[in-house]
């Protein structure tokens, strides 16, 4: 899984600024984006844990983890592995489906006009249908399956893993709050994209997620149950804006209104990801904003002040980037911040299209176009046109990965019945300096350092590493340039 945030603010080195304003493939360069959004959902497939259904568009996956919450009298069969072992986290994963979800409703028509629309549906309910049974009780919250410590001992498809499936949970004792509410965020998006298919599903998520705000709000607390790998270094309050946010987009009730003018907690910060989610939600506050509710001008505020430092051609531009011009905060899923920022660029240029607003960044304004010019070329860079001239996308483009750091690619097909020797198997397939046996399609790796430099190869997994949020957050600025005439 990818290394964790562990700073708001990345202050930029002298040196890169010399780069503003010269990037490679900016507005020029152009891609088969349609064939990029349909991949980056196929590997969200690949990254399905449980019962798998029959027409499943990779052949190399199976059934696996059919016994989860076995040990704890529970089903917790299902659910998504969220990078290239075979635990199941519950806060990236309540992270990648409320994204997916936010890309879902914002670019629908453009979804539906790529002919993705039932594979995103299914994307999104097969994580909804796993919090369901996750949140069993009020109060409760099942946030972890598989023992980490074990599981990265052996080098194994998860059809074929046989270490312990330990679970963790929160409850009114031990409370998360992060997880608890970013689970709500992710249930209270996904009701407002599937209400338009099943009013009543919609509502029984809608109805957990208020109960798991609740509980998020009312018995506070960290959970560090998922550290050393999903520590949340940001605290709870983001998650809480975050999950409020969505409440009151989803059900417009004045409880979650007065909740945020009254009790919420906003920062102006430079990134947007798994750990932190005030831009997101500074984001589409700001619409509410727009259309008169000046009550939420410190969000809109905020939303600004996060385009200011992430522009390069800002006066307070704060975020490092490469020499070929990918934003770059740190080693490790950093592709995560690329896709992130895109998103929210492209989500909040065209909030700022249809009020026709500016952002203004001490003085020197930008619109709509400048902000989907950047988010444009942040995605170009992912998909090829960078230094290294390669994609960072598995199976898309000219020279893509072939050793994504992941179990279930790197590992032959085998009988579920087999036996794997653990110590053996990294000798076996983890350090074998040979292509996957199967192609992770469509995943975005971790990407190359801060100077554009890659090594493609399975044990450099800061660099070939997947992650379930990398591609959630770039299905709606995919969808959204597929749509633009070539």
């Amino acid at each position: 899984m990818g290394i964790l945030p562990r700073v708001f603010v990345v202050v930029s080195f002298a040196w890169l600024a010399i780069i503003q304003g010269s990037f490679i493939g900016v507005g020029g360069a152009s891609f088969n984006y349609k064939d990029a959004l349909t991949k980056s959902i196929i590997f969200l497939e690949a990254q399905r844990s449980g019962k798998l259904p029959p027409n499943g568009r990779l052949p190399w996956r199976g059934d696996s983890a059919l016994d989860d919450g076995k040990l704890a009298g529970v089903d917790l069969v299902g659910g998504y592995y969220d990078a290239g072992d075979n635990v199941k986290y519950g806060l990236p994963m309540a992270f990648t489906v409320t994204t997916l979800s936010w890309s879902a409703i914002f670019y629908h028509k453009e979804i539906q006009a790529a002919g993705e629309m039932k594979n995103v549906l299914l994307a999104i309910k097969w994580g909804t249908d796993y919090f369901l049974k996750a949140s069993p009780r009020k109060n409760q919250l099942y946030v972890q399956v598989g023992d980490p410590v074990r599981d990265h001992s052996c080098w194994v498809r998860p059809e074929n893993m046989k270490t312990p499936r330990t679970v963790l949970k929160i409850d009114e004792s031990d409370p998360g709050s992060e997880i608890a509410a970013e689970t709500s965020a992710a249930m209270a998006a996904s009701s407002i994209f599937l209400q338009r298919f099943d009013r009543t599903y919609a509502r029984s998520i809608r109805n957990k997620a208020k109960l798991l705000f609740e509980f998020a709000r009312n018995h506070k607390g960290t959970y560090d149950g998922e550290c050393p790998f999903y520590c949340s270094f940001s605290g709870y309050n983001d998650e809480l804006l975050w999950a409020a946010t969505w409440l009151y987009k989803a059900t417009k009730k004045s409880m979650y209104l007065k909740y945020l003018q009254e009790e919420a907690i906003s920062a102006a910060v430079t990134e947007f990801s798994w750990d932190l989610k005030y831009a997101g939600a500074q984001i589409i506050l700001s619409e509410f904003f727009f259309n008169g509710d000046k009550s939420f001008e410190t969000f809109k505020r905020h939303a600004d002040s996060f385009i200011c430092s992430v522009l390069p051609d800002s006066p307070y531009h704060q975020i490092v980037l490469t020499p070929g011009g990918m934003i770059h905060l740190r080693d490790g899923a950093n592709t995560q911040y690329v896709t992130g920022t895109a998103l929210l660029f492209d989500v909040y240029g065209d909030i700022l299209a249809r009020f026709n607003q500016k952002v203004d960044c001490g003085g020197k304004q930008f619109d709509s176009t400048r902000l989907l010019a950047f988010s444009k070329q942040q995605m170009d860079y992912l998909l090829g046109s960078n230094p290294q001239k390669r994609s960072y996308m598995v199976g898309f483009g000219t020279n893509p990965p072939k050793q994504a750091h992941h179990r279930g690619a790197s590992v032959p097909v085998m009988s579920p019945d087999d036996l794997v020797s653990c110590p053996m198997s990294f000798v076996n397939w983890f350090t074998k300096n040979t292509p996957n046996p199967n192609e992770l399609t469509g995943a975005i790796l971790g990407g190359p350092d801060r100077y554009d430099q890659f090594t493609d190869k399975r044990w450099t997994s800061s660099m070939t590493e997947p992650c379930t949020y990398i591609n959630s957050m770039a299905v709606g600025p995919l969808a959204k340039l597929a749509s633009l005439p070539a």
